[in-house]
């Protein structure tokens, strides 16, 4: 049987430079603070970035509710600090594949554009993308603590 897939896109303007918020997306030190949605913790130790085509990325969210686990494994396929990430989760039925693209709003902001590709259906529920969207909320937070 095969899960029907689709496609997703999320745009959300960050109020920091390119750099800086490519650097959060790579780090797993500033990843901890704020991959997930709501609701979730990714410890520090449990988040792998080996950041060049063929490096792995992998995080292990954690449920603040009931301690239960969702680990993300993916490969990168393509990287340019501070304009492009790309990667695929193999894991996922028919390998999803995620393009994050960085716009230099050339006024300290950043747009970032995240694509999603072969993604399953279960992702495409009205909740899977609230989740996400809380995690685009916790992001803009952590960056607007950062002391720049």
């Amino acid at each position: 049987m095969t899960t029907q897939t689709g496609e997703l896109t999320y745009r959300r303007v960050h109020h920091a430079p390119p750099e800086l918020v490519f650097d959060c997306m790579t780090t797993p030190e500033h990843l901890a603070h704020f991959w997930g949605p709501a609701g979730t913790t990714t410890p520090v130790a449990d988040i792998t970035v080996d950041l060049r085509p063929g490096g792995v990325f992998e995080t292990t969210m954690v449920s603040d509710a009931d301690g239960s686990t969702h680990t993300m494994r993916a490969v990168y396929v393509e990287i340019r600090r501070p304009e492009l990430l790309v990667w695929v989760e193999a894991d996922v039925e028919g390998g999803m594949r995620t393009t994050v693209t960085f716009v230099d709003l050339h006024d300290g902001r950043t747009e970032v554009i995240t694509h999603q590709t072969n993604v399953p259906a279960a992702y495409l529920s009205a909740q899977a993308r609230a989740g996400f969207a809380t995690s685009l909320d916790r992001f803009d937070a952590y960056l607007a603590g950062l002391d720049r």
